[in-house]
């Protein structure tokens, strides 16, 4: 455990804290004026390795060698000058600070932390954090790596072995209620494909793509073709499937390990990506992040080859691996109708899943396949993707 303290004067500015993997999702922009939920869960904290916030560069004002230096392969709007190392915490897990009225970036419904640190160390002044409430953004406080230090409060705890976390019910559906919010009628909701489940297809997207080198992937019938099905068949060239994607992980087939890619679970507490190796062994902690996520913690990566290695976060693919049946639906009449009075059916969303764009051009531009002329065809054709759907 940890708390993070002031560079300033070392006020104690957090609770104490575990530190986790970085969400998929952790800088997705959701629709508009969409109001997301908290980002982490209370009482952890992540970190984001890659330089974040402002100030910004555009493409066009940056030396050529630069970006490949930085692990970006393909052209990007802007890139950060900011520091590496933001640590990201829930706003419930802040102490002893108060907002800077005058760095109020964003502002449509909250802030967004365009303007630097929008959070001061209430003892000293010292600027410490940015808090982020806008809408479509999720709610979180960034701390500035060079404005805080970190302070070990308790021994390691280790993180549970995949068998454990198979005990645990973390899972993650693939539909709930989104709220909006600003309209007349104030907030509403409606029910839509999952956020959680948009950045994860992005990033898993960007790596099946990279690993197939242009032939055609066949993925398993179900969810998992509902959600990759449709992009793969628009993306990559018509015919008969050349490889196999599977879901391998703790409590799957060894059979399926046998598939040309995997799609294989992310830890959620280290960031490490399953391997036949760890199926019966405690996560490490230690390696390199899965490449080109938009943040896994510094922690780990995979022993098995990476190249055929699929990420996805832990709750997302423990669903795809064993997706829990619907219910049946019973008729609105006769002696079902108060049942269905009081239990509603949950509904399906109205439209065909599509695939973050912003996390699926995030992780692509960050490997090294990117530099590919057909890869770089599909950034320079996103727009158009997103038109038809796929995104």
């Amino acid at each position: 455990m940890f708390v993070f303290a002031c560079a300033g004067c070392g006020a104690r500015l957090t609770s104490p804290l575990s530190r986790v993997a970085l969400p998929v999702h952790a800088h997705q922009k959701y629709g508009n004026g969409m109001q997301l939920p908290v980002l982490m869960e209370p009482g952890t904290f992540a970190v984001e390795t890659e330089p974040s916030g402002p100030p910004w560069r555009r493409w066009e004002e940056i030396d050529p060698d630069e970006p490949a230096a930085r692990g970006i392969h393909a052209p990007v709007e802007f890139l950060s000058d900011g520091p590496p190392g933001a640590v990201v915490i829930a706003p419930g897990d802040v102490r002893a600070t108060r907002l800077i009225p005058e760095k109020a970036g964003g502002y449509c419904c909250g802030l967004d932390g365009a303007d630097g640190p929008n959070m001061a160390c209430e003892a000293c002044g010292l600027p410490v954090a940015s808090r982020i409430d806008d809408c479509s953004l999720w709610q979180a406080v960034w701390l500035a790596p060079n404005a805080v230090h970190r302070r070990r409060v308790g021994d390691a705890v280790p993180p549970l072995s995949w068998s454990e976390l198979m005990e645990t019910p973390l899972i993650t559906p693939p539909s709930e209620p989104i709220a909006t919010w600003g309209g007349r009628a104030g907030t509403t909701h409606w029910w839509s494909w999952s956020p959680q489940w948009e950045a994860a297809a992005g990033r898993a997207l960007a790596h099946l793509l990279a690993a197939s080198e242009r032939r055609p992937v066949a993925v398993p019938d179900g969810p998992t073709a509902e959600v990759f099905r449709r992009a793969l068949d628009a993306l990559l060239p018509a015919g008969p499937p050349e490889l196999r994607a599977a879901l391998a992980g703790p409590g799957r087939p060894a059979a399926d390990t046998d598939a040309d890619l995997l799609l294989v679970p992310v830890h959620p507490q280290t960031g490490e990506l399953w391997t036949p190796l760890s199926e019966n062994g405690r996560s490490s902690g230690t390696g390199t992040p899965s490449s080109g996520s938009s943040g896994a913690a510094a922690a780990p990566t995979p022993v098995a080859p990476a190249d055929r290695s699929v990420p996805l976060p832990f709750g997302v693919w423990r669903w795809l691996a064993f997706p829990e049946p619907s219910p049946p639906v019973p008729t609105s009449s006769g002696r079902h109708a108060e049942l269905l009075r009081d239990y509603p059916a949950e509904p399906r969303p109205l439209h065909p899943f599509r695939i973050d764009s912003g996390v699926f051009r995030h992780t692509l531009v960050r490997l090294p396949a990117a530099r590919s002329p057909w890869l770089r065809e599909i950034l320079a054709d996103l727009i158009h993707h997103m038109r038809t759907g796929v995104f």
